[in-house]
């Protein structure tokens, strides 16, 4: 294994565990003794920790692991391993800090510091290639057969989430949560690139063919290929243009990384698309 791909499997494998821990240290040290509910499967555990004597860490691993047993087959072997690992240190570092001292006991500060230190965990296991929450899976595996955002299906469920905790345990720690929720959200922006938008990928390379098929066969995207000249050498370069989701970002910095050659790439966020953002299940559509 060369050097580079040994320290880059280390880099995740710390920011897997550091983002875990951090989530976990935010969960049980500023939101459960403050009546604040997250969203997710990890809200939902902790609606569901009022009315089963079970703890915490163990009903969110045990609720995940069906929506991990369904996309095993459906993202890959790698992503579901880094998130069943993050989940997993998540859920023993719950049980590890069920038993400290709560940071605080005013729930403005909780809401504030525990929304930043779990988007922080949270921004740091996306950025690392997994996920905390089993929503993700299903909103990434709807995403891609419909044109319904990833971020759009994650967002609908946590409403409901909101609702019901509004409904049963007040109005107040409805608004509460949801205020943590916004707040969690914008600190993910700033770790993981990005909580809903859509991005604008632009390559610049020697060889964009290859590249170009390999972003369709794995991420079902199309690339719009465009030739160039480079202004001091007067090569001739690819310049490739593919719009992806938030969950794609991680596979293909990947595929720019190992492809040959030298690459440039910028990645911007995308406020609006107006047509058809065509996917792989589209066009097989039309073919027939």
């Amino acid at each position: 294994m060369k050097k580079e791909n040994r320290l880059r499997m280390i880099q995740t494998a710390i920011m897997l565990t550091l983002g875990a821990s951090l989530a976990a240290f935010s969960v049980e040290e500023f939101l459960v003794s403050s009546g604040i509910y997250d969203g997710g499967i990890i809200g939902l555990s902790m609606v569901a920790d009022h009315f089963i004597p079970v703890p915490l860490g163990l009903l969110t691993f045990v609720i995940n692991l069906p929506f991990l047993f369904l996309g095993w087959k459906k993202m890959g072997h790698t992503f579901i391993l880094k998130a069943g690992y993050a989940i997993a240190l998540f859920s023993v570092m719950t049980r590890i800090f069920e038993n400290t001292p709560s940071a605080t006991d005013e729930v403005v500060l909780a809401v504030t510091f525990g929304g930043v230190l779990l988007g922080a965990g949270v921004g740091l296991v996306l950025r690392a290639g997994g996920c905390l929450d089993g929503t993700e899976v299903i909103a990434i595996l709807l995403s891609k057969h419909t044109s319904v955002s990833t971020g759009q299906i994650i967002l609908f469920f946590n409403i409901i989430i909101y609702a019901v905790v509004g409904i049963v345990f007040g109005l107040e720690q409805g608004m509460y949560s949801l205020l943590m929720y916004f707040v969690t959200s914008k600190t993910i922006d700033l770790v993981e690139l990005g909580w809903d938008n859509t991005k604008s990928v632009m390559i610049i390379t020697e060889d964009g063919k290859a590249l170009a098929e390999q972003i369709y066969r794995e991420l079902g995207r199309t690339v719009t290929f465009m030739q160039g000249h480079g202004y001091v050498s007067d090569e001739s370069k690819d310049i490739l243009y593919v719009v992806v989701t938030r969950a794609e970002i991680f596979d293909l910095r990947k595929m720019i990384r190992e492809a040959p050659g030298s690459t440039f790439t910028t990645i911007t966020e995308v406020s609006e698309i107006i047509g058809n953002h065509i996917r792989t299940e589209d066009l097989m559509e039309e073919s027939k």
